[in-house]
């Protein structure tokens, strides 16, 4: 009996131990790799046991559960791209009737971190995976992973291989396209100089866009150096020559770079404790067929791993500011043309006779007459182009940089330029203090050089009121362009031409006599000088709006104010209008009325603009053609629909008519799902961006097929998420990024890029989604598509899905 109780219990303890048995096929362990002092591989590996798999960190929608690593980051490391694999197997799995890709026997897995407190010693992460048979799966489990830094080794150079090869598999299975992989070097100049340098290697049938790209154009690629106390930056980032090229969509030249290109970087330390500096870049790149949203990219930059700079990385430096030469030139031509408009102008022309005259007669000899005109055209020189070097000194290279895209210097710029075109037209003169012109005038009586210096200043002081505009004119357009001595430049430029006259006319005293006579015809060139300088205002108004993205100053708006503008000048010069300082007009001379002909041509040219005609004579002026009402023109609403009978007022919460083809679109997702279940459509996510060159070729050519726009207009619910958008997340709004943990998000552009690669698994523009009101695809999403006929095809299939649903 006793034998036989024994025996049963045996027989019950083996059978619930059969039935309780846990399994656990996969065995996890870490390691740490040491790369630098301040970067490390955590590397986990799992050992997997026979006829067991591990799926990979990235499985179709609809898989198996996906192995995923979570770190607890704090703010001693940051964590460097995402957590990267071994190739493992990809089969058609027969259970999910999809390709997926798993490990067998074993797998590592490595993720890239920078360490920010040297006392760092441990990392924790966690790790979530199944693991299947071909019997059965067994569920999710978590496992907490801990890597002690204290136990790194270091990383070999076979290893460091797998560690490319593993990410460019990443890459290539989540569909996110990486084209461009940037490295860092430092070139030694002197003890205290160093050359930073950036190395873009681009992938072939890409480009990187340069540095300085036209107004409206694409994505300037853009680098920010964290100054502080410890160094300084001298000077602009420099770049090779690369391509410029004439692009048909923006109808514009634009320069890029294919394959390797090299941007360098001069800097000067303060602090010999300095060993790292940090940077960043953001840039865009594009091939035939797609770009990629925005990009940043964090650079570092060790200096004490430095390399003598070549004589021939010297040379290299110079050849590349050849684009900053050519700009230069351009503000000095400008400059030159202004100062002999300033010439003819009420408070100059009359100087001129007056001075020379002075000069011929007060002096000893003709010799001596000449001389002294010179000095004086010298003291021009030097005190326009000291007024440029302190222009230059108060803001700065860094602030110089920022005045193109910043919207409150935009917006000064314009209230400037409308006083200074005020003036011009009469309504008042901008007059320095008496004070000044008379203690200035009482220096000029000492004579000698520095007497003759004085009377340079007193005409700059008592000409003020007709060069003033134009001197603050040409110091915004020499600042705005980005070049610390653009000013200095400038003011060099002009004050040669005011100068010129005086020297020339002191050598050549008889050339007096063919100078015309002083009379009404100056105010008239005032008065033209003031029509421009209210043309040009609108212009830095455009500016701001088009980075805050009010669509207050949209292309027909700006092309009208331009041709009222013009148009007033037409009647101006053909004497149908009459300013406050105008002299009675009893006839119009050729040249006035040649002058009024061309003013007017230049008026109707621009009036088909409002039609959408490109004009490309002044296309740098406007906004661009997607920037307006509709380029079919003011009211126009070709193509029919549904969205073409609403008006702006009854417009739902959040939409617009998206130009050029009057499609109720959203720019917010939520509010555009919202919609789309209120109306009962399906949705069309167009991931597209302001610089996306092949979005607008869509757009322009495939968009605008009467059978597609039937389909935009009146079958589904358009959201545009703009992914290079950089207005500011409101604040609430403001989150850190997934991809990048420890990263802000700050721009709205920011966000939508990182939803498209989360959610969909790419990052290049554009792409279109056709989706439920769940979120669910109704077919499988598409990128650029030139071809009408096939996009069309892939609307009506996602419609028909919808339909069945």
């Amino acid at each position: 009996m006793n034998k036989f109780l024994a025996s049963l219990f045996f027989l019950i303890l083996s059978i619930t131990a059969t039935y309780a048995q846990v399994f656990e096929p996969v065995k996890w362990s870490t390691s740490v790799e040491k790369l630098s002092e301040t970067e490390y591989y955590l590397v986990s590996k799992a050992t997997i046991d026979e006829g067991w798999h591990l799926y990979s960190q990235n499985v179709p929608e609809n898989g198996p559960i996906a192995t995923t690593f979570t770190y607890s980051t704090t703010p001693d490391f940051k964590l460097l791209k995402e957590t990267l694999e071994e190739e493992g197997h990809v089969v058609d799995d027969p259970v999910f009737q999809m390709e997926i890709k798993f490990f067998e026997d074993h797998a590592e897995f490595r993720q890239r971190i920078k360490i920010l407190n040297s006392e760092l010693s441990l990392v924790n992460g966690e790790v979530e995976f199944m693991v299947c048979d071909d019997e059965r799966c067994l569920p999710p489990n978590f496992v907490d992973l801990t890597f002690d830094l204290t136990k790194s080794v270091a990383a070999a150079a076979e290893e460091g291989a797998i560690f490319n090869k593993t990410e460019d598999n990443a890459a290539a299975n989540s569909n996110i396209i990486e084209p461009v992989k940037w490295t860092t070097a430092v070139e030694k100049v002197s003890d205290t100089e160093y050359n930073l340098v950036s190395k873009a290697t681009i992938d072939n049938g890409w480009h990187l866009y340069s540095q300085k790209v036209p107004d409206d154009g694409p994505i300037a690629t853009t680098f920010m150096y964290y100054e502080d106390a410890t160094y300084q930056v001298i000077g602009n980032t420099t770049e090779a020559d690369g391509q410029t090229v004439n692009d048909p969509v923006f109808n514009m030249e634009i320069k890029f770079f294919e394959n390797t290109t090299e941007f360098r970087q001069r800097i000067k330390v303060l602090d010999n404790t300095l060993k790292t500096v940090t940077a960043e870049v953001e840039f865009m790149s594009c091939n035939n067929t797609q770009c990629t949203a925005p990009t940043y990219v964090d650079l570092n930059f060790d200096l004490s791993k430095s390399a003598s700079a070549s004589v021939d990385n010297s040379a290299e430096i110079s050849e590349t500011s050849t684009e900053d030469e050519k700009g230069l030139l351009g503000i000095f031509f400008v400059a030159f043309l202004s100062g002999f408009a300033a010439l003819l102008t009420p408070c100059v022309f009359p100087m001129i006779p007056m001075t020379v005259s002075f000069f011929t007669k007060q002096s000893k000899s003709k010799a001596a007459g000449i001389r002294n005109a010179v000095i004086y055209g010298v003291s021009i020189i030097v005190i326009y182009v000291l007024l440029g070097i302190l222009v230059s000194l108060i803001f700065g290279a860094d602030a110089l940089n920022a005045l193109s895209t910043n919207v409150w210097f935009n917006l000064i710029f314009f209230i400037l330029l409308l006083v200074f075109a005020a003036s011009f037209l009469g309504a008042f003169e901008i007059l320095l203090p008496n004070s000044w012109a008379n203690k200035v005038d009482s220096q000029a009586d000492r004579g000698g050089m520095i007497g003759i210096f004085f009377m340079a200043l007193a005409l700059a002081i008592v000409s003020f009121s007709c060069t003033g505009p134009i001197v603050g004119t040409l110091l915004v357009q020499a600042a705005a362009g980005g070049s610390q001595v653009g000013p200095i430049v400038g003011m060099l430029g002009f004050s040669l031409a005011i100068a010129l006259p005086f020297a020339l006319f002191a050598a050549f005293p008889g050339w007096l006599n063919s100078l015309p006579k002083s009379g009404g015809w100056l105010n008239t060139v005032k008065v033209v000088l003031g029509f421009l300088e209210l043309a040009l205002a609108f212009k830095f108004l455009s500016n701001a709006d088009l980075v805050l993205q009010t669509h207050f100053l949209e292309r027909e708006v700006f092309i009208a104010i331009w041709i009222a503008i013009f148009g007033a000048l037409a009647f101006y010069l053909f004497g149908k209008i009459q300013l406050p300082h105008d002299s009675p007009i009893s006839h119009i001379s050729v040249g006035r009325l040649s002058l009024g002909l061309l003013v007017l041509s230049f008026t109707i040219y621009m009036i088909p603009g409002l039609w959408g005609a490109p004009l490309n004579l002044i296309s740098a002026f406007p906004p661009p053609l997607d920037y307006s009402e509709s380029p079919y023109g003011v009211g126009n609403s070709k193509g029919g629909g549904a969205a073409a009978s609403v008006s702006h007022e009854d417009l739902p919460d959040g939409a617009h008519l998206l130009a050029p083809h009057q499609i109720l679109a959203f720019n917010d997702y939520d509010k555009g799902l919202a919609y789309a279940k209120e109306v009962g459509k399906p949705v069309m996510l167009d991931f597209t961006g302001w610089a996306c060159v092949n979005c607008r070729k869509m757009e322009q050519n495939v968009w605008v097929k009467d059978n597609i726009l039937s389909i935009l207009k009146n079958d589904v619910v358009l959201i545009s998420l703009y992914v290079d958008d950089k207005r500011p997340l409101p604040k609430g709004e403001v989150m850190e990024s997934q991809l990048k943990p420890g990263k802000q998000l700050k721009y709205i552009g920011q966000k939508w890029s990182e939803f498209q690669t989360i959610k969909y698994k790419t990052n290049t523009q554009p792409f279109y989604v056709l989706m439920d009101h769940n979120g669910d695809n109704l077919n499988t999403p598409v990128g650029y598509t030139p071809d009408a006929e096939e996009y069309h095809t892939w609307l009506e299939n996602g419609l028909n899905n919808f339909k069945t649903e």
